[in-house]
């Protein structure tokens, strides 16, 4: 892609696992892009009426090999996981969990809650930390200026130049902010240049570097650019923007994992249907299943995928 030009990726909808199949709006992973950095999955969700869908039930499940990244706009979602982890997630609250070799977690969204909407990301870990241990971290991420008074932005991962930074540690370099822009706003961001970045489009008008993002839309830069310029409609926009140093090693993501070889996939795969420690139990969910069995393997070997796809040999 030539340096500078904007990428669009369009969103496919798909169900959402679980016993209330609700249904997320998904650009990552895509097949013209696996990556943006390390993020290697994004699922874009809501405004969903409670009373309509049900709202979200999402019986223990298992992960390996990655972190999931949990950023509300509206609603509020109970998690809890194998580590011990019972915590909510609200609008301006990241909550990172790191499955690392593996962790199993459940994720309700609350009585109190009347609208859904938000962004389930996973960042793939680099395999020096593949088999990190378990960890959660909860940061509540304040609203800060953006140049010109274009609007505000909590950057909830990594650091956006001359706005602000979040303490929640990553295993590579990493940006994610939510970007809030006010009525007719156009804001040039400084960038750093050895990231690639993509900007989710959520509400209202919104365009990057000229080109225009329907809602769902993921519009990628490579890396190169020292800055990006973001502009919303007459009545303002949201947007997640998303950064990261190029993710260059080849992963195999197959439901909830992320492995480098159809066999650690499958080894991945039988822990949890055997009810392997490697992932626990998840005390206190009390919903009508003990947990999500994995899908069978596809009947053909599950094949790497690099930054710009699915790998051809």
């Amino acid at each position: 892609m030539p340096g500078g030009q904007v990428q669009v990726l369009r969103a496919r909808e798909v169900p959402l696992g679980g016993i209330r199949a609700m249904t997320v709006r998904r650009t990552l992973p895509h097949r013209d892009r696996s990556f943006i950095g390390a993020w290697c999955f994004a699922d874009h969700y809501g405004p969903d009426d409670v009373d309509e869908t049900g709202g979200m039930d999402v019986p223990p499940h298992p992960h390996s090999g990655l972190q999931t990244v949990s950023w509300l706009f509206a609603g509020e979602i109970e998690h809890r996981d194998t580590g011990g982890v019972g915590c909510l997630v609200r609008p301006g609250e990241v909550n990172l969990m790191s499955a690392g070799r593996g962790i199993a977690h459940s994720e309700v969204s609350t009585p109190a809650t009347t609208v859904l909407h938000g962004v389930q990301l996973w960042v793939a870990l680099p395999s020096t930390a593949a088999d990190t241990g378990r960890d959660f971290v909860h940061h509540a991420a304040p609203p800060l200026p953006l140049p010109g008074a274009a609007g505000t932005a909590r950057v909830f991962v990594g650091s956006l130049p001359g706005v602000g930074e979040s303490p929640v540690p990553t295993f590579t370099p990493l940006l994610g902010a939510q970007l809030d822009l006010a009525p007719g706003a156009t804001c040039t961001l400084t960038v750093d240049r050895a990231y690639e970045h993509g900007l989710l489009a959520d509400t209202g008008e919104v365009s990057l570097d000229g080109e225009a993002l329907a809602t769902g839309d993921l519009g990628c830069v490579d890396a190169g650019a020292v800055e990006l310029t973001v502009a919303a409609g007459g009545a303002g926009a949201r947007a997640v923007l998303l950064g990261g140093v190029p993710f260059d090693e080849e992963i195999v993501m197959w439901w909830n994992f992320v492995g480098r070889s159809h066999e650690d996939v499958a080894a991945m795969r039988s822990e949890w249907e055997a009810g392997s420690q490697r992932y626990g139990d998840v005390p206190g969910y009390a919903g009508p299943t003990r947990r999500i069995p994995a899908p069978p393997l596809p009947g053909v070997r599950l094949k790497p995928r690099g930054r710009l796809g699915r790998r051809l040999s």
